[in-house]
């Protein structure tokens, strides 16, 4: 998972339309997601984090379209400006392996319940509105899902992700090591509900004091 905030021009927010797609329509939007994840990935010379390829989306995507239960929503004006997906994380735990430390009760519950949806992207074309089309995309996604919890992870590097997913209200939860990749990711979660938000406020603000920044 990761994203980017940017300026620039663009259609006012009034335009901006959402809109479910299935299996079929998002292996058919599979070139102009690309693109999507292309323009909302762009980093500066300074940035030392660098973002997976176009190729590396299109197989990660290509392999979340077939999980059970994958779901996507797209922002749309005359062309398409954004989108999120991702799948159902199962009760059996799959999704947690190699998290530092005991997985939270009300984590466990949560995933045992199946209410727990795994977001991997959020991918929205820069401009003004960016923040609130992320925002409307992650809840559009979880609320059609009926989830109480969503979850995302991020490299820990990659600071420019991290620091859009916390002003979308995602919260940290931990880390993740994932021995496939050798690589050590953020967890997030984005609680939907006051009372989810309740139950995970003491666990974010632990978690942000072990792992701050």
């Amino acid at each position: 998972m990761s994203a980017k905030l940017r300026g620039g021009e663009s259609p006012t927010m009034d335009a901006v339309r959402l809109r479910r797609v299935n299996r079929r329509l998002a292996q058919g939007l599979g070139g102009e997601l690309a693109d999507l994840y292309v323009d909302s990935r762009e980093t500066s010379p300074r940035e030392a984090y660098r973002r997976p390829s176009r190729r590396h989306f299109l197989n990660r995507l290509a392999s979340d379209i077939r999980r059970p239960g994958f779901a996507m929503v797209i922002a749309e004006t005359d062309g398409l400006v954004g989108c999120a997906f991702g799948f159902p994380i199962r009760g059996d735990g799959f999704y947690w392996p190699g998290f530092d430390g005991a997985l939270p009760h009300s984590i466990e519950q949560l995933t045992e319940s199946g209410s727990v949806f795994a977001i991997t992207d959020i991918l929205v074309r820069p401009h003004p509105q960016d923040q609130d089309v992320a925002r409307r995309l992650q809840e559009r996604l979880l609320t059609d899902q009926q989830a109480t919890l969503g979850a995302t992870l991020a490299d820990r590097a990659d600071h420019p992700t991290l620091t859009a997913l916390r002003s979308w209200g995602w919260l940290d939860l931990g880390e993740i090591w994932r021995p496939i990749s050798a690589t050590v990711l953020r967890v997030l979660v984005l609680p939907v509900g006051e009372l989810t938000a309740v139950r995970l406020e003491g666990l974010a603000h632990d978690a942000w004091t072990r792992w701050p920044g």
